[in-house]
């Protein structure tokens, strides 16, 4: 009879024999399984992606090689996705048991990818199917979890040795073309280097990428610069979108990506010199970035996504911690937290971006300040909005102005207006100008009903309204667009005097430095800024300032404006050159300027601006008399539509 130690025994010679038999029948067929698992992923390329994939030859090399040649992918109708005269690889067969790809080593020779449209087709549409799968309340996603998942997967399928030769990518979008073609890519040891040349219609250049790659352990640390002389340029933008951008290097390192207690850390850093961008919505000239460096810190859970506050973003000297999340555990939230450390108010003003501030050039300060940010926007509550923005000075002062100098806001100055890149007759400001007029000499209805459209609390404000960029900002996230600002006054004076109309980052972005600094350094007072920009706005076709806005309309000086005159003046300050089509072929105003009236008087009463005394002649019809009434004859009936014209919205803060 047989012992428990003996039974043992014959059933690992058993399992010995079973598995050297499964070994034998796999190697002895592994290539026959190798064509049939081909031919099946070529059948579900069809069906799928309506597309042919080809595998000339498919064979096994020692244990756990495979080799494949001809290899190529086609959408019917089509130019060719991709194909590779040759590729080598082989797979970690322990990791392939466990049902996951590890690839080993890589070669490549001879290769072609690409992505082409002509006109509306493209050969990858298929690819980019999206599944019409409907989303459940069982279905929400582990960030963590999905996030690690797919690291994972991505860096399975880097091989900790590699070799390629002679593969290009090409992209031709309608005539657009860039082509990057990889001579040779070599990662041994964990050490990477490779040399690429890039050829689009514009330019053609030689990249370099070295450094360490080591995908088991998920570090990197990674350079990417120019081997010949000149800065790198990013191909196909500029063709495409009219963006010009290049760099002298950028450098990427990951230090970590661990998954624990159900978070997913990513650690690293990444930096970029001499970084330039030109583009007609950011700015009119290259915007320059001599270093930028990020140091990052990634979190993912099962219900959020963030950058923490210990990662630092620095431009320059400029050294910020920034705080970025999305939120999901019960309703969606949106945060954002800035935290600018005390810093010298002159290395900030050094460390702003060349061609992005042009006006601060030469600027300089004393003193120091910090800054914190604090945002959040719950996307089931958006009432709940919370935008809180706090600078800290410390004997601050401005020592020296660059190009936009606030004080010529105190003395005359010659003005020009510029519309549509052209410059405008120039307008002096100031008492020598017979059509300048002091604010005291302005009806006071005017000063009423121009404050109470475009600026209600401008004399207890300092150049910015909270609670405006509050309702600006729920507007454009519901709107997905820049439907909505939240202009006042000063920003309205500092972009006429000092800046452009053009819609540009730039522009926006001076626009609110130099008002904070007009209006937090009391540079000039409320009244004088409120009275130069009476006098110097467009009121009408070359009409500027309310001297000649008074005469041009009702043959009168400001002083003896009456309230249905001064309403109407101050409804079209948002789009004065077409303030003819507010009338009817008998010179009346029409139903909705006569309602937009009404409402604009109603909110002044409410306030207190207006008595019931004040509107006994409103009902009397308003009269254009002056040269403005040649505008009315010479108008086309309707050729703009009411809704086209500016409407008032109200805003009770």
């Amino acid at each position: 009879m047989k012992t428990g130690k003996q039974k043992i025994i014959l059933l690992l010679k058993v399992l010995s024999v079973f598995f050297i038999i499964i070994a034998i029948a796999f190697f002895a067929f592994r290539d026959s399984l190798l064509k049939q698992a081909i031919a099946k992923a070529a059948t579900k390329i069809e069906q799928n992606y309506d597309s042919n994939f080809s595998v000339k030859e498919a064979t096994f090399e020692g244990i756990s090689g495979v080799s494949l040649t001809e290899i190529t992918l086609t959408p019917k109708n089509a130019d060719s996705l991709f194909s590779i005269q040759k590729m080598r690889t082989s797979v970690n067969l322990w990791h392939l048991l466990l049902g996951e790809v590890q690839l080993g080593t890589l070669e490549i020779k001879n290769g072609l990818v690409q992505l082409t449209q002509k006109g509306d087709v493209k050969n990858f549409a298929a690819f980019l199917k999206k599944d019409n799968k409907e989303p459940t309340s069982n279905d929400k996603k582990d960030y963590a979890a999905f996030a690690y998942r797919i690291i994972s997967k991505v860096l399975n399928l880097v091989p900790t040795d590699m070799s390629i030769e002679n593969l290009t990518f090409k992209l031709n979008d309608n005539g657009k073309k860039a082509t990057i073609d990889i001579k040779k890519l070599v990662l041994l040891d964990k050490e990477l280097e490779t040399a690429i040349n890039v050829q689009t219609n514009t330019f053609a250049q030689r990249w370099k990428i070295k450094g360490f790659a080591d995908p088991r352990n998920k570090k990197a640390d990674i350079r990417f610069y120019n081997i010949d002389t000149g800065a790198i340029k990013v191909p196909y933008f500029d063709e495409r979108y009219n963006l010009i951008s290049s760099f002298d290097s950028i450098r990427l390192n990951i230090e970590n990506i661990d998954r624990s207690g159900g978070e997913l850390h990513i650690d690293g850093f990444t930096s970029i010199a001499n970084l330039k961008i030109r583009h007609p919505k950011i700015a009119r000239k290259d915007v320059v970035i001599k270093n930028a460096r990020f140091d990052y810190r990634f979190l993912l859970g099962s219900d959020f996504i963030s950058i923490d506050s210990s990662s630092t973003v620095q431009l320059n000297k400029i050294k910020f911690h920034p705080y970025v999340a999305y939120e999901t555990s019960e309703d969606t939230i949106y945060k954002l937290k800035v935290a600018l450390p005390k810093m010298k108010a002159q290395d900030f003003i050094s460390s702003l971006p060349d061609g992005l501030f042009t006006h601060f050039q030469g600027m300089e300060a004393e003193g120091s300040f910090d800054y914190k940010l604090n945002f959040k926007y719950n996307k089931n509550k958006p009432k709940e909005l919370v935008f809180d923005s706090n600078l800290k000075k410390e004997n601050l002062k401005i020592t020296k102005y660059g190009e936009a100098n606030l004080n010529k806001l105190n003395s005359e100055f010659i003005y020009r207006a510029i519309i549509k890149d052209v410059l405008q007759r120039p307008i002096l400001v100031g008492n020598t100008n017979p059509n300048y007029t002091p604010l005291e000499q302005i009806s006071p209805y005017l000063r009423k009903c121009v404050l109470t459209t475009e600026d209600p609390s401008f004399f207890s404000h300092h150049g910015f309204i909270n609670e405006a960029f509050k309702q600006s900002i729920i507007k454009n996230i519901k709107t997905k667009k820049f439907s909505r600002g939240a202009s006042t006054i000063s920003m309205q004076l500092v972009k006429n005097v000092f800046l452009t109309r053009e819609k540009t980052l730039s522009r926006k972005l001076e626009e609110i430095l130099l008002v904070y600094i007009l209006e937090n350094n009391r540079i000039a007072s409320k009244e004088r800024i409120l009275e130069v920009y009476f006098n110097i706005i467009e009121w009408g076709p070359n009409v500027y300032g309310i001297g000649e806005a008074s005469r041009f309309y009702f043959q009168k000086n400001p002083s003896e404006l009456n309230l249905n005159e001064c309403l109407f003046l101050a409804r079209i300050i948002p789009s004065p050159g077409k303030f003819m089509y507010q009338f009817n072929d008998e010179g009346a105003l029409k139903e909705f300027a006569v309602k937009q009236e009404s409402f604009l008087t109603n909110i002044m009463i409410r306030r207190g601006l207006l008595s019931l005394d004040d509107t006994i002649y409103k009902h009397q019809p308003m009269h254009i008399s002056g040269p403005a009434k040649s505008y009315l004859r010479l108008k086309v009936k309707d050729s703009i539509p009411t809704d086209s014209l500016p409407a008032i919205e109200e805003f009770d803060f």
